[in-house]
């Protein structure tokens, strides 16, 4: 980036954004946040309507540009379509992309059908997959650029029943300290999002079983660490302006992530209690 300095640039303000997943929940949040700093945004979802109703909602405020898309990000060729228009749609290049799309499949192994591994695995890793395969060369032309990729508390804690959400979000966990290695010396940051519970519609609309609903639902509603999608939205903006490499924005996710790698013995210990006591 000519004439910018690395320290000084913030890529949550002022920016074009396109917004994965974007018709509710943290996609949502994300949108109006940016929006909130100044910014324009794609808000990208597989329901149209959703995607549409929000960005009507965003222009309403007269705070900048929001244009409701339809795309199945695990879709190659309408992932690459986006990419390819979002410039035009914009006005102008797109500097922030937020892979935030996802779904959650619950169930213990070899109950979970291998159509619901395919459909998890489609959504929330080829998805950020498709991501940041097509817009990572346009911000490396652009010079600049900010990617923030939804994972999750579950990338890394491995919650019994849930192996198949647990692994496509150990996986972007995966990819974003990959890419951020490869960007290293740029100004493209790349951040994973690593949240704990968060009310969104992710259960109603995931594919699990009675009990793993039940858990979920158990542990989402009682939990004291429970943050809005916004909350969650502007403390991810503020962390990748600070170039973090990862955002735990409730204090659970930050416990538990430092008690599996100091004491892992403890901690399966520990997560099976959990695991046993909410399942119940």
């Amino acid at each position: 980036m000519i004439g910018r300095k690395r320290k000084t640039y913030k890529p949550s303000q002022g920016a074009a954004a396109v917004v994965t997943g974007a018709a509710s929940g943290i996609g949502r949040g994300f949108a109006y946040e940016i929006v909130r700093r100044g910014g324009s945004v794609i808000c990208v979802d597989v329901d149209e309507q959703g995607a549409k109703a929000v960005a009507e909602e965003l222009s309403s405020l007269g705070e900048g540009r929001a244009i409701g898309y339809q795309c199945d990000v695990s879709d190659a060729a309408q992932m690459e379509t986006l990419a390819n228009k979002a410039d035009e749609l914009l006005g102008r290049p797109v500097t922030l992309l937020i892979n935030n799309a996802g779904v959650w499949v619950g169930g213990p192994m070899g109950k979970v059908s291998l159509e619901d591994w395919r459909w998890c695995l489609d959504v929330n890793l080829w998805g950020v997959i498709h991501g940041c395969h097509f817009f990572t060369p346009k911000f490396k032309e652009l010079g600049y650029g900010g990617i923030i990729n939804v994972a999750s508390i579950a990338g890394f804690t491995a919650v019994p029943s849930f192996t198949t959400y647990n692994v496509t979000k150990s996986a972007v966990m995966s990819l974003s300290e990959t890419l951020a290695a490869e960007l290293t010396g740029t100004d493209i940051q790349v951040t994973a999002l690593c949240p704990s519970a968060v009310k969104t519609n992710v259960v109603a609309n995931g594919r699990l079983s009675e009990r793993t609903s039940k858990m979920a639902n158990k542990v989402i509603g009682t939990s004291v660490f429970s943050e809005t999608p916004e909350q969650v939205a502007r403390t991810s903006l503020n962390a990748l302006d600070r170039r973090d490499m990862y955002i735990m924005p409730q204090f659970d996710s930050r416990l538990l992530w430092r008690l599996k790698r100091f004491a892992p013995r403890t901690y399966a210990k520990i997560i099976g209690e959990v695991y046993k006591s909410n399942s119940a």
